[in-house]
C-alpha cells in the first residue's frame, strides 16, 4: 500500500512576495539567469515557494536509461554514452517525466553531491565505474538548497561552478569523469544564522530579500489560505488548479520565445552605464542583467528589450553586488536607477534619430 503523499501547496496561492515569485519564474524559464538566493527571516514562505515552483515545469522526454536524463534530440547536451549510442545509429529509448526537485540536505558530502569513482574497480578491472550523484541526478531539474549559508564553502563552490559550467567533472587518482549537470539553482538562507561570503554570493545571478507581510489583510488572507489547505489538501488544491495551469502555460510559452529575444548594442551600453553609475565590480551583474532582461521581455510575450525590462533585472541583479561597508546594509537606489535609466533613453532615442538620419541620407 503506497503511503499517502500531501499535495504540495500551490505557488498561485501564495500570498504578497511579488520580488520572490517573480525571481522564480524567471529561472524556470532561462537557468541560464544563474539562480536565486532567497534571504530572509524564518516564517516567510521560502521553502514552500521553492517547493511550489517544481509543479510548475514541464514535463520532459529523457533517455529512458540514462542516469543523466539527458534530451534524445539535443546531441550538445548529451552525457558521452548517449551521444555514442546515437551516433552508432541505436535508437534511444525515451521515457517522459515531472521535471525533478532535488534537494540537497546540510550535511552532504562532497561524493554524494558530486558523485564517486570506484578506484579498485579501475584498478582491478581496468574500467571506470561511477556512481553518480546528486548533481546527476538533478540535471534539467530544480536543485534546492536550503540554509546555504551553512553549508560548507567548497560544495557551494561547487555547486556554482556546476551550475554556470552546466557541466560536473569528478577527478580522481589521475581519472576523470564528466557529465551534464545543467540545472535552476534555488538557495534559502536567514541572514540571522550567518551570511554568505561576498564571492559566493556575486555567482547568485539574483538575491531576493523578503520579510513578512505588513498588510493585515495579506496576513489574514496566509492565514485563511492555510487553514484551508491543511483542512482538505486536494480540494484546496484543485481550487487553484486553473491558475497554476496557466503560470504552467505562461512559463512554456516564454521559454519556447526566449530564442528569438534579440540584445541590441544599445541594450548592453545601458546595463554597462547601470553598472558604473551604482559602483558594482566585476561583470557578472552586467551579464545577469541582461540575462534577466531578455528573460523577462519574453515572459511579456516581446522579442525586443525594453528599458523597463532592464529596470526589473537591474532590481534582482545589482544590489548584493554593490560595493558595501562592513555590516552596513546595501539598498538600490531606486532615485539613481530611474535616472541612468532616464539618461540611456535619451541615448538610445539619439542614436535612433541618428541612424533614420543616415538612412534618409542613402535614399537622397
Amino acid at each position: 500500500m503506497q503511503p499517502y503523499i500531501r499535495p504540495t501547496y500551490p505557488f498561485s496561492a501564495l500570498v504578497g512576495q511579488p520580488r520572490l515569485k517573480q525571481a522564480l519564474v524567471l529561472n524556470a524559464v532561462n537557468p541560464r539567469i544563474g539562480g536565486v538566493l532567497i534571504r530572509g527571516e524564518k516564517g516567510t514562505a521560502k521553502s514552500t515557494a521553492v517547493r511550489a515552483l517544481a509543479h510548475l515545469l514541464p514535463l520532459i522526454t529523457v533517455v529512458a536509461d540514462c542516469p543523466y536524463s539527458c534530451p534524445p534530440d539535443q546531441l550538445d547536451r548529451m552525457c558521452s554514452s548517449c551521444r555514442s549510442r546515437l551516433q552508432a545509429g541505436e535508437e534511444l529509448p525515451l521515457a517522459q517525466r515531472p521535471t525533478r526537485l532535488v534537494e540537497l540536505p546540510v550535511s552532504a558530502s562532497e561524493d554524494r553531491l558530486v558523485g564517486s569513482l570506484d578506484l579498485e574497480h579501475a584498478l582491478v578491472e581496468g574500467q571506470r565505474r561511477f556512481e553518480p550523484g546528486l548533481l546527476a541526478q538533478v540535471n534539467r531539474g530544480l536543485l534546492y538548497v536550503d540554509e546555504v549559508n551553512l553549508l560548507d564553502d567548497h560544495l557551494v563552490d561547487i555547486l556554482l561552478d556546476a551550475a554556470a559550467m552546466g557541466i560536473n567533472t569528478v577527478e580522481r587518482e589521475g581519472i576523470s569523469v564528466s557529465h551534464p549537470a545543467r540545472f535552476i539553482l534555488v538557495g534559502t538562507m536567514n541572514p540571522e544564522e550567518g551570511e554568505l561570503r561576498p564571492q559566493l554570493l556575486d555567482r547568485f545571478g539574483l538575491v531576493v530579500e523578503i520579510g513578512g507581510l505588513k498588510n493585515v489583510r495579506e496576513r489574514v488572507d496566509v492565514i485563511q489560505r492555510r487553514m484551508e489547505y491543511d483542512a482538505d489538501p486536494e480540494q484546496f488544491v484543485q481550487r487553484w488548479s486553473s491558475n497554476e495551469h496557466n503560470l504552467t502555460e505562461e512559463i512554456a510559452a516564454a521559454k519556447k520565445l526566449l530564442p528569438q529575444v534579440q540584445i541590441s548594442e544599445q541594450d548592453m551600453a545601458a546595463v554597462a552605464m547601470l553598472s558604473l553609475e551604482l559602483g558594482v565590480d566585476g561583470h557578472r551583474a552586467d551579464l545577469a542583467i541582461l540575462e534577466t532582461a531578455r528573460t523577462h521581455a519574453a515572459l511579456e510575450g516581446r522579442t525586443t528589450i525594453s528599458l523597463e525590462d532592464i529596470r526589473v533585472a537591474a532590481q534582482l541583479a545589482l544590489p548584493h553586488r554593490m560595493r558595501r561597508q562592513p555590516f552596513a546594509e546595501v539598498r538600490l537606489d531606486e532615485q539613481q536607477l530611474s535616472d541612468v535609466l532616464n539618461k540611456a533613453a535619451q541615448e538610445r532615442q539619439r542614436g535612433n534619430e541618428e541612424t533614420a538620419g543616415h538612412e534618409e541620407l542613402k535614399k537622397a
